[in-house]
């Protein structure tokens, strides 16, 4: 895992690992000693002098559901606004890199709460899913708690964070029935 230092000041978050001159994002967050951990499909534009609206929405949600800091992962590492412009083969490296960071850095808090954030697109690149997979696999041993935001997409996904109400509360997700979904 990669950490940047920065000047005191220059920073919006002080969690960032990222790669491949910046190409690649593993994670950017806020610490906190009661972290959310996000997991979306993607990094698009946020850096850690800056917001977008995804980490805007996944920092608004752990503020106001008593998180005190917040880390945003995803599936798969490599930055794209639309994630149709991602190659249809994996990379290895960058998956396999993206899932250590994932691991290693949920297996550092005790009893964390890991939102599944990806939406409906999972679908949309094998890798997703195989990365899905993997991650509730890997990290079922440090006593992960799943999660979605407001209710399951009509399809039976979580929900994305840029199409999400405040209003809305956290639910258990079933992750061995999801994963059953994600077969079929």
């Amino acid at each position: 895992m990669r950490r940047l230092s920065c000047p005191l000041g220059a920073t919006m978050y002080d969690i960032y690992s990222n790669a491949q001159k910046d190409m690649w994002r593993f994670a950017l967050g806020r610490n906190g000693p009661r972290k959310l951990f996000a997991i979306g499909l993607n990094p698009s534009t946020a850096t850690k002098e800056k917001s977008d609206t995804t980490v805007a929405k996944v920092d608004g949600v752990a503020k106001r559901n008593g998180f005190d800091g917040f880390v945003m992962l995803n599936l798969y590492p490599v930055r794209a606004t639309d994630f149709n412009a991602l190659p249809l083969d994996v990379n290895t490296v960058a998956f396999s890199e993206n899932l250590n960071c994932i691991e290693t850095l949920v297996a550092a808090n005790p009893a964390p709460v890991v939102w599944a954030a990806w939406g409906e697109s999972i679908h949309a690149r094998s890798y997703f899913v195989t990365a899905a997979r993997e991650l509730f696999f890997q990290l079922q041993k440090y006593g992960t708690v799943w999660q979605h935001f407001g209710t399951l997409t009509n399809s039976g996904h979580p929900r994305h964070p840029s199409r999400l109400s405040y209003a809305w509360s956290f639910h258990e997700l079933d992750a061995r029935r999801y994963m059953q979904t994600l077969s079929s």
